[in-house]
């Protein structure tokens, strides 16, 4: 992940680099690899870079192209961006660098509002055109990387993280009860204010027809599909493995595209009352057949309790998962052999249960 920050005056002020600079910092373990800052009048941008895609100095951010008069600060992964990327050459563009960041704002310039329909992954970004004086912010269909804002009659300003707008001070703190019901009622979350995509959750009349063993063979397709663009990186990719449907998946599909080097993890806990506190047989199985490099991790309960405060001050905002803190142990012991993995989360309930 990265993380993004910015503001923009509407009252013919010079934005305020310095705040945007505090905000920029906030997310400092978001993005280790890099820090970056662009000023332009009443608009001015930072970013922290975890470097995923094109790991040379080409991609650092924010990316400004002068010619084209556009530039971006960019959160996220566009998974098909080597085709898209190979469209717009046809087209007379010229990359400067190899990553995903360039093609999103080349895309943009060549398609506006409407290359997001072409974007397959998850992102959060700010472009900005230079002569138009017109900033879009842009989140992706689901909300997968966070794009926070605080608006005054004055100022707009955004950022990747909820701290990283108090950090540059000046917000209204007053709680919002109708923010707090949606966040209570539906899993901890508060829905976006405007949206570019719906789902469309109705069968089809093929739908309805289609035969179990269609349904298997779309659902693998999927499924591969979904695996192999996750891939799309220049770093060594790694997977939660807790030995559970979703995440042993994850792991055999991921063996299956030649994956060099596939490392997994699995955590567990103390055994309570006679109960097991880990599945590290279910996980064994699946890494002993797979051959991959497997790491298990014995979280002890009295490290819980003293994670909790680091675990809590990581948090954007409150979660609501009881296994938040063991979740955060995991991460950082995995951050030492690998920046970026798959996960099978949830996976268990869409396809049938644990059982």
């Amino acid at each position: 992940m990265c993380g993004i920050a910015g503001e923009l005056r509407f009252d013919q002020v010079m934005a305020d680099l310095h705040a945007v600079a505090d905000m920029t910092r906030d997310q400092a373990r978001r993005g280790p690899n890099g820090e970056g800052l662009f000023g332009l009048g009443a608009r001015a941008f930072g970013h922290r870079r975890l470097r995923i895609m094109d790991l040379s100095q080409r991609a650092h951010q924010p990316f400004v192209d002068n010619d084209l008069g556009l530039g971006v600060v960019f959160n996220g992964a566009i998974y098909n961006h080597h085709e898209l990327r190979q469209e717009l050459a046809g087209k007379g563009y010229r990359f400067a660098s190899t990553g995903d960041t360039e093609v999103v704002l080349k895309a943009w310039h060549a398609w506006g509002p409407a290359a997001l329909d072409r974007f397959a992954g998850r992102f959060a970004f700010a472009l900005w055109e230079r002569d138009s004086g017109v900033t879009h912010l842009v989140r992706d269909r689901l909300g997968i990387k966070p794009l926070y804002y605080s608006q005054t009659a004055q100022r707009l300003r955004f950022a990747s993280t909820l701290p990283a707008l108090l950090a540059g001070g000046d917000v209204d703190t007053t709680l919002d009860p109708v923010a707090l019901h949606h966040y209570l009622s539906l899993h901890a979350v508060v829905p976006a204010p405007h949206a570019w995509w719906r789902l469309d959750f109705g069968p089809s009349a093929a739908d309805i027809v289609r035969p179990f063993e269609a349904w298997r063979d779309l659902t693998l397709t999927a499924l591969r599909a979904a695996v192999r663009r996750r891939t799309v990186a220049d770093v060594p990719l790694g997977v939660l493995l807790s030995g559970g449907v979703g995440s042993s998946l994850i792991t055999g599909l991921l063996a299956e595209t030649g994956t060099p080097d596939l490392r997994t993890y699995a955590i567990g806990f103390e055994i309570v009352g006679g109960e097991a506190g880990d599945e590290f047989h279910y996980s064994d199985l699946v890494a002993n057949h797979f051959g991959t490099h497997h790491e298990k991790m014995m979280i002890p309960a009295a490290d819980l309790l003293s994670a909790l405060p680091d675990a809590i001050d990581a948090m954007s905002e409150p979660a609501v998962s009881h296994d938040c803190v063991a979740f955060y142990l995991l991460s950082a012991a995995v951050a030492k052999h690998s920046c970026v993995v798959q996960s099978g989360q949830g996976a268990d309930e869409v396809f049938g249960g644990y059982h």
